[in-house]
């Protein structure tokens, strides 16, 4: 058995799970598995309490946008959202720049940095994205945490060179609004994967974007870990469903 299929299934934060997906993982996007308890329906864990929705500042309208066109591309075995119009341009690397200051570009920019900023991928891809496209006070920590994860798992599952941890068995499934201007955006991320039991578990993580330097950059997680970002989720009720996965 190589050591890719010997890593751990660990799930993006939301994280995820990213996000993501982002999740995105945003966190993606789900950082941790749940369990299956009592009242949960069948198939599914039961939920904590989702990111709680707020109203726009200032009575700003949140944004409509068209997924039309939207295409999907695996990345690890997570699929991730891009738009010929609103990026990401440049996929070099298997990192995600050029979005477009859209709340188009701003929901994939979310996604793809928040999916991306994640031991899962190995330091080739988590260490260029957290310094070059996570921002805030909790970058430092959410670098730390990363380096300090990767260390530990890449070790258990005797992987070397800086190698992914292996594929994470996640999806991208429906995104919300919390609050949008054209240099700031807060949006939370659905993503779903495999929990204990056999049950599909669903979270969902806030992630903030900020327009800096002609791009978007995702606002490191609370105390740099996106399990602080992410909750349970009972139902999509609420969310815009992502068309076209796959």
């Amino acid at each position: 058995m190589s050591p890719a299929r010997r890593a751990p299934r660990r799930l993006l934060p939301a994280a995820a799970a990213v996000i993501a997906v982002a999740g995105a993982g945003l966190a993606l996007l789900l950082a941790r598995g749940g369990t299956a308890g009592h009242g949960a329906a069948p198939g599914r864990s039961p939920a904590a309490s989702a990111p709680a929705a707020s109203a726009p500042a200032g009575g700003a309208q949140l944004p409509q946008v068209s997924l039309a066109g939207l295409r999907w591309s695996s990345y690890h075995g997570v699929e991730l959202p891009s738009s010929p119009a609103a990026g990401p341009r440049d996929t070099s690397g298997g990192l995600a720049s050029g979005f477009t200051d859209t709340p188009l570009g701003a929901l994939l920019a979310a996604l793809n940095i928040a999916v991306r900023a994640n031991a899962q991928w190995g330091p080739g891809i988590y260490g260029p994205t957290i310094r070059d496209q996570v921002t805030g006070p909790d970058t430092g920590a959410l670098l730390s945490g990363c380096q300090a994860d990767y260390a530990q798992a890449s070790q258990a599952a005797h992987i070397t060179g800086g190698a992914p941890l292996g594929n994470a068995y996640v999806s991208e499934e429906a995104f919300r609004w919390v609050a949008w201007t054209p240099s700031d955006t807060t949006v939370d991320l659905v993503s779903a994967g495999p929990g204990s039991q056999g049950t599909t578990v669903q979270a969902a993580t806030r992630v903030e974007a900020v327009w800096s330097g002609g791009d978007w950059r995702v606002v490191a997680p609370p105390g740099g870990d996106w399990g602080n970002a992410a909750a349970a989720l009972p139902s999509l009720s609420g969310y815009t469903i992502f068309p076209g996965q796959g």
